[in-house]
């Protein structure tokens, strides 16, 4: 159910959004000197380029290279930005017949392109797009990336640029999944220059990506203050300053980054007000519900739905569905519109299937309608076949949760401490959580319900470390802590709630009682 296991162009569009029409003047990205060969036009078109890859906006950036391929048809390096364009190292994720393409319309070998770089630095940077894209497994060929780039950078100290992509090069040599130590060489790096260069884009960028953890994300505060401000033409740029304001509890800055990045990713002359679906829209839910906004959540998910039935395309259809399940799972619709969306399953693809089957189980089992929720969870087993953690997570907590509401609570504990165990066992991710519901939260609920308080406690301040000042594990914290006597820490876990709530709607309460 990650984003990550879904294809390299249907992951790119939830990301980044749809096309874009270029502004008619030079958009503010940020800058940088990446002097080559060319001058003029060609130059001109690859640099906006590079400023549109450092902020990943990268069907914007390929256009752009494009544009001086056409100006300069023998301009090594515009074809290196177009194929650079075509791997997402932070989403491990590459596009390598049509990178081979693109490199392939400069010269049909490796030997005939080098022979077209006039400078020993654009021979270095085209060789290492061709270890990027050659022969063997994606994670052999990212981790020989990686070492030409550490080579160029170690040979140019003074080019920022391979500077920038060395950092980025190692960021992606964990498949996708964060290996503490290399995301911490990425940092160090990055900051560096972000510290020389404080305008540079992919600098504030790649400090953000490094650190966008619960445990690092301080390290990442100053950047991600300062990134949208750095390319305010750029609509990831605005939505990637939340990965660290998310990571600490943020909430405000949350919204107001996601809000900006909804508007900024709208197609040229679209009559929506934003974008609802896709990556951008899904922070913002999330965090709208974190702020006891149930209502502003409940209308970005109608709109989702209008997007997707205008446009029935996988991207959006998946969006849809997560969107259905956090507006469940976290804004207690046992029985609303969002339980009651007409989405028949069958004719999604598996992701959105994951998705709509948990949703729809979670919904069943809190509505007392077992029934319901058993054949929710038999289509998520169905489905799941080849599932990932995350997936494994949801089957385990929606068979808990049945189990529960038949009075097996020792099976049911059992049940999501396994699943406790699968998520301690992966990497701190970014962003909302990969299973919907936290299995932590969900068995520190369990617990609670039948007379483990203190325990409960325990498994709720860990969870805090995990998603700090998550609403729901806040006011369970509250209740657990006050139930096992520990009065003090009831008051702060209320009087937190309190403060990310300050913006709640009216008729929902600061402190909620829990569903």
């Amino acid at each position: 159910m990650t984003q990550r296991s879904l294809s390299f162009a249907v992951a790119t569009a939830l990301c980044i959004g749809a096309t874009r029409a270029l502004p008619a003047q030079m958009p503010h990205l940020g800058t940088i000197q990446f002097p080559t060969s060319s001058s003029g036009a060609a130059q001109s078109q690859f640099i906006t380029g590079v400023l549109y890859l450092h902020s990943f906006e990268y069907q914007a950036a390929a256009a752009a290279f494009q544009r001086a391929e056409r100006l300069e048809p023998g301009f090594v390096m515009a074809y290196w930005g177009e194929a650079m364009t075509y791997t997402h190292p932070v989403w491990n994720q590459q596009d390598v017949p049509v990178a081979r393409a693109a490199l392939a319309r400069l010269a049909p070998t490796p030997g005939a392109r080098a022979a077209k770089a006039k400078t020993a630095r654009e021979r270095a940077y085209l060789g290492a797009i061709e270890i990027l894209y050659g022969e063997g497994s994606k994670a052999g060929r990212d981790t020989a990336y990686s070492r030409a780039m550490e080579r160029l950078a170690a040979a140019s100290s003074g080019d920022a640029e391979a500077q920038a992509f060395y950092a980025l090069s190692l960021l992606g040599l964990s498949q996708g999944e964060r290996d503490v130590p290399t995301y911490m060489r990425a940092g160090a790096i990055a900051e560096s220059l972000f510290a020389a260069l404080p305008n540079h884009p992919g600098a504030a960028h790649y400090v953000i990506h490094a650190f966008d953890d619960p445990v690092h994300a301080p390290l990442g505060l100053r950047a991600a203050r300062a990134y949208s401000a750095i390319a305010p033409d750029a609509a990831h740029a605005q939505h990637m300053t939340s990965h660290i304001f998310l990571a600490l509890g943020m909430w405000d800055e949350t919204a107001h980054a996601n809000e900006v990045a909804t508007v900024a990713a709208r197609d040229s002359g679209s009559k929506l007000p934003r974008v609802s679906c896709g990556h951008y829209g899904e922070w913002l839910q999330y965090t709208y519900l974190q702020q006891g906004r149930p209502a502003a959540a409940a209308q970005l998910l109608e709109e989702c739905r209008l997007q997707a039935v205008a446009k029935p395309i996988p991207r959006l259809q998946t969006s849809l569905a997560v969107m259905r399940a956090v507006q469940i799972v976290d804004g207690g619709d046992w029985n609303g519109p969002a339980t009651r969306m007409n989405v028949d399953a069958a004719k999604q693809p598996a992701p959105a299937q994951l998705f709509l089957h948990f949703g729809s189980g979670y919904a069943a089992v809190k509505r007392g309608d077992t029934a319901a929720a058993r054949s929710a969870l038999a289509a998520l087993a169905k489905q799941s076949k080849d599932a990932d953690a995350y997936d494994r997570i949801c089957a385990l907590e929606l068979e808990a949760l049945i189990a529960l509401r038949a009075a097996h609570t020792e099976q049911a504990v059992s049940l999501l401490r396994r699943a406790v165990a699968i998520e301690d066992s992966l990497p701190v991710d970014f962003g909302p959580p990969l299973d919907v519901k936290p299995p932590r939260e969900l068995l520190a609920e369990t617990l609670l319900q039948i007379g483990r308080a203190a325990e409960a406690q325990t498994e709720l301040e860990r969870q805090l470390t995990r998603t700090p000042r998550r609403a729901a594990t806040l006011a369970a914290l509250a209740q657990a802590a006050k139930t096992a006597g520990k009065s003090a820490v009831a008051d702060a876990a209320n009087a937190d709630l309190v403060r990310v709530r300050h913006k709640s709607e009216p008729g929902v309460s600061a402190k909620p009682d829990r569903k």
